[in-house]
């Protein structure tokens, strides 16, 4: 389902305590604060935050958003040690099971995504993000979802990147129809899937409900090939996942893939099919 469960609002409650690194990284502030001779109460002013969430991310069972991070180490006079540890700080805003995958992903040369649930988390507008996450069961608290969407939104640095990755999509005509958090939203999400579909290194194809023989029965996964011309193989339910890099296991999902993509309409032949719905809603 390509979750990601991220959330908070200058804050967010550790999915594991953060830890190791998390309580670490909690430790030094306190101890930049004491030695300056700071209440957390007083930390809180200076950077705009209340003294429960200062005295959270101290004990690890926060995550800080990045602006707060600056704000810290200005306020802390840390001469940016705190700054240089935002991207690992960044990381914990996924669950551990999708860490890895968001870091393979950002760094990836191609990608390759078969899709049959929900738009992609890579795909997604802001609006689209939010709904999905006002879905999530248990529920979670509005600044929760503020920053899952955050984080989500962040992962699309990956089609600015250059140089540009190959990226490539086959999308079940289902999940284009079904209108998540209402028309509007379903129109708007539309609309950016034909934008990324314009794109010269992305190719967006869509699988046609009335496809007779479809090799996509098992369920979504994601293909990435790293820098380092590793091959892998990504999926994930319910909060369930798997990375493979053993080719008897990627070789298999590649040559599925492929069946998929002959089986689906052209890149051209979706880009219309996508305008056409927009034409309906």
């Amino acid at each position: 389902m390509d979750t990601g469960a991220d959330s908070g609002t200058g804050t967010e409650e550790a999915e594991e305590p953060g830890g190791n690194f998390l309580r670490c990284f909690g430790r030094q502030i306190k101890l930049l604060r004491e030695t300056r001779a700071l209440t957390q109460a007083r930390l809180g002013d200076l950077v705009g935050y209340g003294e429960a969430q200062i005295a959270a991310v101290e004990q690890g069972r926060r995550i800080p958003k990045p602006d707060l991070i600056d704000a810290l180490d200005r306020a802390l006079d840390a001469g940016g040690v705190l700054v240089a540890m935002k991207g690992e700080v960044a990381k914990a805003r996924y669950p551990s099971f999708f860490r890895q995958y968001v870091q393979l992903e950002a760094e990836a040369v191609e990608l390759h995504a078969y899709i049959n649930h929900v738009v992609k988390g890579l795909l997604q507008t802001e609006e689209y993000a939010r709904a999905v996450f006002r879905m999530w069961r248990p529920l979670l608290d509005e600044g929760d979802i503020e920053q899952g969407v955050a984080a989500r939104l962040a992962r699309q640095k990956l089609f600015a990147r250059r140089p540009a990755p190959l990226l490539s999509f086959v999308i079940d005509e289902h999940v284009l129809r079904r209108p998540l958090g209402g028309p509007q939203i379903q129109r708007g999400q539309l609309e950016q899937l034909l934008l990324y579909g314009h794109q010269r290194n992305v190719e967006m194809q869509i699988m046609p409900m009335g496809q007779e023989e479809h090799a996509g029965l098992s369920g979504p996964f994601t293909l990435i090939h790293s820098q380092k011309q590793r091959r892998m193989a990504y999926m994930e339910v319910q909060g369930f996942s798997a990375l493979h890099a053993d080719p008897k296991r990627v070789s298999p999902l590649e040559a599925t893939y492929g069946v998929l993509r002959a089986q689906a309409l052209t890149p051209r032949d979706s880009l219309a099919f996508i305008e056409k719905l927009l034409g309906e809603l």
